[in-house]
């Protein structure tokens, strides 16, 4: 089952049509960070360590594209110093994961993956795990994660990994 749910979100505009329309609008007025109920995408949560479970839940982040603004400095510089627009050092699924964390403070970032993206915002859910939950204090998986605090910070999620060249792909 969960090959032809990845199937269908390899091209989403395609297949799903309306409803990825109708979501995204919807998803527009939503707030930054938003708790669901169930994964959008259930094959990749289950995929990244999702669990149907008391403690383990998923939350929808919006990141904003494009490049960060610095402030205009006031007084005189030279010119070549001048310039406003820079990138980001780090990837958009880490800046999600990073705000997620913020939202959740007693919580911590198993991992994420990506929803969706219009213009302006790109989409990630991410999966969170309760450190105080007992069912996941209990979880021979999950444990390991409510011991340490701040993974998300520390670049020990996937994405983190990866933008530290720790991973191949």
């Amino acid at each position: 089952m969960y090959k032809y749910i990845a199937q269908i979100w390899k091209r989403p505009k395609e297949n799903l049509g309306e409803l990825w329309k109708s979501r995204l609008v919807q998803w527009r007025k939503d707030p930054v960070v938003k708790r669901i109920e169930n994964p959008t995408r259930i094959d990749r949560a289950r995929n990244l360590g999702y669990k149907a479970k008391q403690g383990v839940f998923v939350a929808r982040v919006r990141v904003k594209k494009g490049m960060r603004k610095r402030p205009k400095t006031s007084g005189g510089r030279k010119p070549r110093r001048s310039g406003r627009f820079f990138p980001l050092d780090k990837p958009k699924q880490t800046v999600a994961e990073e705000k997620a964390a913020r939202k959740f403070p007693n919580c911590e970032v198993l991992n994420s993956y990506w929803v969706a993206e219009d213009g302006n915002h790109t989409w990630y859910e991410v999966i969170l795990v309760d450190r105080t939950s007992p069912s996941v204090q209990k979880h021979k998986n999950l444990k390991d994660i409510t011991r340490s605090r701040g993974r998300v910070f520390r670049g020990l999620t996937s994405s983190g990994k990866k933008s530290r060249g720790l991973r191949k792909k």
